[in-house]
This record gives structure tokens, sequence and C-alpha cells, in this order.
């Protein structure tokens, strides 16, 4: 087990659990796995992201299922080897590959959109939080049939997840009252919340044209 961060010092463990993760996050595992299974480049089918959901628009539903877990399990070792150094080395490890699935390195910063490593950084760091936004993904999607909705709405969820996962809301003496949980997970997954949001930018302006393609179609 490394040594405990001192706060005098501790700018080189947040530095290099962000640069870990990011290198970690920037792996496109979509554009790998369908170039290896000889379907050409992702970047060139539907949407142009290097997503599972796009992925699965080759038809492919084995290849977008392992899209979805290595790129969910870029995330989550990521955040997991951070927490080696403790919380806030977790934090911005999960940040790093979160930012490099988006913008990665090798691809000239052109990445997915990061629902998949989200969660993953996610479940690294708080399983409950992780879990809800999982659960209201399935949710909408199941209501609406727009991925990138569900996306949105899940994310935009984890700041309240996080405010009530880690004490909200407590009850004692008969009444409940209200307390600031963890401030520092709160802020990072409406960071998280933001990003997302913003690399769905298209999406929202089909949406709200009535053009947004639903799960299975062929943009997004």
């Amino acid at each position: 087990m490394p040594d405990p961060i001192s706060w005098e010092f501790a700018w080189p463990y947040l530095l290099g659990a962000w640069a870990g993760g990011y290198l970690l996050g920037s792996i496109p595992f979509g554009l790998m796995l369908t170039r290896a299974a000889g379907l050409g480049d992702i970047r060139a089918i539907g949407s142009g992201n290097i997503g599972a959901t796009n992925v699965l628009r080759t038809g492919r539903k084995d290849l977008a299922a392992a899209t979805l877990l290595l790129d969910a399990g870029k995330g989550a070792a990521a955040a997991l080897i951070g927490a080696s150094w403790g919380p806030d080395t977790a934090l911005m490890a999960g940040f790093g590959a979160v930012l490099g699935h988006m913008f990665p390195l090798w691809l000239k910063f052109k990445g997915g959109k990061g629902m998949a490593t989200v969660l993953g950084a996610l479940f690294g760091i708080t399983w409950p939080v992780a879990l809800a936004a999982c659960l209201t993904w399935v949710l909408v999607a199941a209501l609406s049939r727009f991925s990138s909705l569900s996306s949105m709405l899940s994310t935009a969820a984890t700041p309240l997840y996080a405010w009530l996962f880690t004490g909200g809301i407590r009850f004692g003496d008969g009444a409940s009252r209200f307390t600031a949980g963890d401030l520092q997970l709160i802020q990072f997954c409406a960071i998280l919340a933001v990003l997302v949001w913003i690399r769905h930018h298209q999406n929202i302006r089909r949406l709200l044209k009535g053009e947004e393609a639903k799960i299975g179609g062929s943009k997004g």
C-alpha cells in the first residue's frame, strides 16, 4: 500500500492519477474491436461515435456489449487504481478516464460521448450512485427509446444521488434533517454530467427538432 498523501505535496499524486486515467480512458475499444472484426472504421458508420451505441449499428450485438463493458471497465479501473492513494486521486483518475474517452489523444481528441466510462468511474468510486444512474438510464430508455436522453437524464441525476447516498437526508429523533453530504463527490458528479451534456449537444438539437433516432436507429 503506498504511503498516504501529504497535503503539502499532493499535486504529483493528483496529476499522476489524472494522467494515468486519461491514457487509460483514451483507449478506443469500439474502434479497435470493429476493425479487428473486419468492419472497418466505426467512425464512418452512423453517428461516427466510437461508443457502444454506434457499434450496435453494425449489427454486432456482441461487439457492442464488449465495447460497453470495456469502456466502463477502463473508467472503473482508473478510479480503483487511483483509490490506492486515497479518495482524491480516485476522483482525479476517474475524471481523467472520462476526458480520455471523450477526447482521446490517439484520435485527434475526437472520441465518444462518455456514458459508459462515466458509469464505470462511478462504480469504482461509489457503486450505489452508479447503480442508481444505471437504473435511471434503463427506465428512461424503456420509456423514450432514446439513448442520448437516457444518458443525459441519468447523469443529471447523479449529483442528487451522490447527495442522498452520502447523508443528504438524515433521520433521528422522529424527524429528518438535510445535510451537505459529500460535497466533493457531488461536485465530481456534476462536472461529469456537464461533460456528458456538452458531448450530446448535437443530440439535444435533434431531440428538440424531433429528428433524434431511437435505439437501434441509424443516427445518435
